[in-house]
């Protein structure tokens, strides 16, 4: 998992979020053994050249489940070459499994090589994300 995430801060170039305060092996093992959790990586021999990390989220207006992909990386190097596509399928897989009904990701504005995967792989929506900070009650 930490060289996975070290592949999400170089390659979003994001090294702060993703290398500044990492979390213990604790905090790892509690959160990589949930079944809500799902990291999966692409591997050329030892290194680790592509990933995701997804969150499964039951859902309370029906009886199902759908997942999230949160994180989807791959290195330069390795990119146009299928491995996300790859990744992405065997979450499908993995959805089918447990019954999830659908599989969402979303990509932002002017990343045009994820905006093209993911109209190759699913029907696109346009939608808003807000980020909203917690707030202590006082």
């Amino acid at each position: 998992m930490r060289a996975l995430n070290a592949l999400f801060g170089k390659e979003f170039e994001d090294s702060d979020s993703y290398g500044s305060a990492p979390p213990t092996n604790s905090y790892l093992a509690e959160v990589l053994g949930r079944q809500s959790v799902v990291v999966l990586v692409a591997e050329n021999g030892e290194a680790i050249i592509g990933g995701l990390v997804a969150y499964v989220l039951s859902k309370l207006e029906q009886e199902r489940s759908e997942i999230y992909i949160y994180d989807l990386a791959v290195a330069e190097a390795y990119r146009r070459q299928g491995v996300a596509a790859e990744l992405v399928g065997t979450l499908q897989e993995i959805a089918a499994k447990i019954g999830a009904w659908v599989v969402y990701v979303q990509a932002d504005y002017g990343d045009e090589p994820a905006i093209a995967l993911y109209t190759k792989l699913g029907k696109r929506e346009d939608v808003m994300h807000f980020d909203i900070k917690p707030q202590a009650i006082t």
